[in-house]
């Protein structure tokens, strides 16, 4: 589960790089001056940044706390599963 949840983070700030790159490089035409593109690359960068800081903290914060998140995921599916199991078993 933790490897998963890493996984799709690390996908999603790729996607996030990925999609703010694109739209500087299609929409630089559309700012009418050199400045307008200064403040749309500057404001484009924090995004990232502060986005991509985000992700990498809350990655941080599972890995210190995931015995405990996770304990409590497996725990329920351990339980459902044995719930399913004595409903099929009489």
């Amino acid at each position: 589960m933790h490897r998963r949840d890493i996984a799709v983070a690390v996908a999603f700030i790729l996607g996030l790089w990925f999609a703010i790159i694109f739209v500087a490089l299609e929409t630089w035409a559309l700012a009418p001056t050199g400045s307008a593109r200064t403040i749309l690359l500057i404001a484009g960068a924090v995004v990232l940044l502060f986005n991509s800081a985000a992700i990498m903290a809350m990655l941080r914060h599972y890995r210190e706390d995931r015995d405990f998140m996770y304990g409590l995921d497996i725990q329920f599916l351990d339980e459902a599963r044995e719930a399913k199991r004595a409903l099929r078993h009489g």
